[in-house]
């Protein structure tokens, strides 16, 4: 059965209130609304709309709900359900943004981050371990993730490189027959669809360098480039990300990037608003509160634009697409680097909240980094494991962690 537009906007606006839980709680919630209460899709369709997401850059979840919503009520249908999925958890993490950039070096504060920072750094080891459940399946994307890690870790290859290499790999080793001719519902208007929301993504970017130029094009640019090699969830650009915005850039501090990542674990929509965390804070620091919103406007529009683009544009052709071995066999590849970028992520978050120093270390080719023993800290290293304890083994609730964690430390530090 079909829903009315009214019914589709109130299912959403619900689910992005309650999106928490990172994508595979968010698409069981979406399956269990629109699939098995309400019947508005059948199981195949939405399995096959869920494996094209997954061909596709950027957050899956709010893709997969953006094509419901096509699927049921055309563009305005996409644009609603994409939306609304992205808007309640934007909004918190905006007013997170504000409320920190004014009181973040505030001492109590300061405690409380540090808490949460050790236990982001086991939210990622944990993101790892499932990732790498679900990516690694046979020798060949062992050998991927290894040298994915390598390349990053001891090589500086830049992250885009690792990405594409993997793909290429996964793309030209895979073989089988071609997939089935293009849906019933293909229609010949994807080259005005892709003018449509090529513009709507880019022409505001070609504004800023005109009007602007300056820091609101740079993030606008940043973003952008992000947009299309987000393979792999949140997890497999928040090195490159966090190592682009901090050390070349110097928009951020690392313990802002951690904290950013922290609040964002914390509310609702996808993991990705991480950015619009960096993109308030970035241009705060440069122009103040205004300048500030100005930012955070910026990196939403590039963050999720694109992704609405790649919904109109692919979703008529789902069935041909995801049919296709060679596209199956590259995002098993990219996944399998991105097992590989995340032990990257691991390593580098855990080198900067566990010590107090680190060095960069090179030699000929390899560039790494190499934590000061000497400069352990100890109540990070301790609620870090106390987190990854609760996580891991307990299985106990993210935010609750993430809450725990962030009042040992500021009792901690109190004593």
């Amino acid at each position: 059965m079909t829903p009315t537009l009214p019914d589709l906007t109130r299912t959403f606006a619900r689910i992005g209130l309650l999106s928490f839980g990172g994508p595979a709680a968010q698409i069981a919630m979406m399956h269990r609304e629109v699939v098995e209460e309400r019947k508005w899709l059948s199981e195949k369709d939405y399995l096959s709309a869920l494996s094209f997401c997954m061909l596709l850059p950027g957050p899956e979840a709010m893709q997969l709900a953006t094509w419901i919503g096509w699927r049921t009520h055309g563009t305005i249908g996409g644009v609603i359900t994409g939306l609304l999925f992205v808007m309640p958890g934007a909004l918190v993490v905006l007013v997170l943004s504000m409320v920190y950039a004014a009181f973040g070096t505030q001492p109590l504060v300061a405690a409380l981050f540090t808490g949460v920072q050790a236990a982001v750094l086991a939210v990622v080891i944990e993101a790892l371990l499932r990732v790498s459940r679900r990516a690694l399946k046979g020798r060949a994307h062992w050998i991927i993730a290894g040298l994915a890690f390598l390349a990053l870790f001891a090589f500086a290859i830049p992250f885009p490189v690792v990405i594409l290499a993997a793909g290429l790999y996964g793309y030209l080793t895979t073989v089988g027959p071609a997939g089935p001719a293009p849906d019933p519902e293909a229609h010949p208007n994807t080259v005005t669809t892709v003018l449509v929301w090529g513009a709507v993504w880019l022409v505001p970017l070609a504004a800023l360098w005109l009007l602007d130029g300056g820091l609101l094009f740079e993030i606008g640019l940043f973003f952008s480039k992000l947009a299309v090699v987000t393979f792999g969830g949140a997890y497999a650009v928040l090195a490159w990300m966090a190592q682009a915005v901090v050390e070349d850039k110097g928009w951020l501090t690392l313990t802002q990037m951690m904290d950013g990542l922290g609040l964002a674990e914390t509310t609702p929509g996808p993991l990705i608003l991480v950015t619009q965390f960096v993109g308030y804070l970035a241009a705060h620091r440069e122009g103040g509160v205004v300048y500030g919103l100005a930012g955070a406007a910026v990196t939403l529009w590039m963050t999720f634009a694109p992704c609405f683009l790649w919904i109109f544009a692919g979703a008529p052709y789902i069935s041909r697409l995801t049919a296709q071995p060679r596209l199956a066999g590259a995002l098993a590849a990219i996944l399998a680097a991105v097992v590989g970028v995340i032990a990257n992520l691991s390593l580098w978050f855990a080198a900067h909240v566990l010590f107090g120093s680190v060095n960069d270390l090179s030699a000929g080719p390899v560039q790494m980094i190499l934590p000061d023993l000497a400069t352990l800290r100890p109540l990070a290293a301790g609620l870090a494991l106390a987190a990854g304890w609760a996580l891991l083994v307990r299985h106990w609730p993210l935010p609750g962690v993430l809450v725990l964690a962030a009042l040992a430390s500021a009792l901690a530090t109190r004593l």
